[in-house]
């Protein structure tokens, strides 16, 4: 009996050697020097958050505007053009003709004026005949003009610098009038496209400036209202806006993003945006208790104001709390504050 006593207290003993000391408490952790920011309460409109689209301030539809077989499309889908180049190329036999038919009656018209003037000063020819022939001339000038231009619009060029967004219409293709055959984006400037609801559309002027965020990227930028529609659309209830975006701001058309809308003031809470910190799929911040030490809050946090942040729940107005909490604070930990 003694012998298995001795034994089981050298096992407990053995076990109590080979186990693993207890973390330091709280109160044994060394004082952390910190700086601090006071919670802020103000009196902010309420931001709502609504999707719109990044589009290129110029863009068309390059139409055709006679009938003609499609003899070159030199352009491809994405291809850069500049101002003036050649998009398409329509065959148009008919229209030359006019412009050599309305040619021959121009020469034929300046002869017979050209003899109705000789024959004038010779006294020949009254002033009336003279009239009649300027006249023609006049008359033939202008066909020849209207046959040129029409003649010119079988060539269709870029009417500014940009990108072939889409390609329509394939070469040897019959174009008719009205008949859409390349959009075309420009790439200089970019816009934002964004339905505004009614309930805000009243907190909305020309000039206001909104921010918005690019949801793949994570990138923000402020852009201007620099147009809002009058009428609302009946189905969505909203008015369209267009905001600006600043030049050499990476986006492209068709992209994706969030603009911040005002609405009425309310009461907000804000902090410095690197006092709140990830805490795994939460938030967290530290506050700075009455004996400076560090405790652990879970907020909510809401909408980005510039270099702070709202704070939708979990912290009062006038509490302190951490500026760029160290990695290794903990909570209960004692504080040192900076001045």
């Amino acid at each position: 009996m003694t012998s298995r006593l001795l034994l089981l207290t050298a096992a407990a003993l053995a076990l109590v050697g080979c186990s693993k000391p207890h973390p330091a408490a709280p109160a044994d952790l060394p004082p952390v020097r910190v700086a601090i920011a006071r919670v802020a309460t103000e009196d902010l409109p309420v931001l709502t958050a609504v999707t719109g689209t990044i589009r290129p301030v110029q863009r068309a539809t390059i139409a055709a505007k006679v009938m003609g077989v499609i003899e070159q499309l030199p352009v491809s889908l994405g291809q850069r053009v500049a101002t003036g180049d050649l998009l398409v190329q329509l065959t148009a036999t008919d229209l030359a003709a006019r412009v050599a038919q309305a040619r021959t009656q121009l020469d034929q018209s300046r002869r017979d004026l050209e003899r109705d003037t000789r024959l004038a000063a010779t006294g020949a020819a009254t002033a009336d005949a003279l009239r009649l022939s300027t006249d023609r001339v006049a008359l033939a000038e202008a066909a020849l003009r209207e046959a040129e231009t029409t003649l010119g619009y079988a060539t269709l060029r870029a009417p500014f610098a940009g990108v072939v967004s889409r390609r329509l219409v394939y070469a040897g293709d019959l174009a008719s009038p009205g008949q859409p055959l390349v959009e075309l984006e420009g790439s200089a400037a970019f816009e934002i496209e964004v339905p505004v609801p009614d309930s805000l559309a009243t907190h909305l002027a020309i000039g206001t400036s909104l921010t918005a965020t690019l949801p793949l990227s994570g990138a923000s930028f402020t852009g201007v209202i620099t147009e809002r529609s009058s009428a609302a659309d009946a189905s969505a209830r909203s008015v369209l806006a267009k905001v600006s975006v600043p030049a050499d701001t990476p986006v492209h058309s068709g992209q994706f993003v969030r603009v911040q809308l005002p609405g009425e003031p309310a009461r907000t809470i804000l902090v410095p945006a690197n006092t709140v910190s990830a805490f795994g799929q939460m938030e967290r911040v530290f506050v700075v208790s009455a004996d400076h030490r560090a405790t652990l809050r879970l907020v909510k946090a809401g909408a980005r104001r510039g270099d702070r942040i709202e704070v939708l729940s979990g912290l009062d107005g006038g509490e302190a709390v951490v500026i760029a909490p160290p990695a290794g604070l903990r909570d209960g930990q004692p504080l040192t504050l900076a001045p």
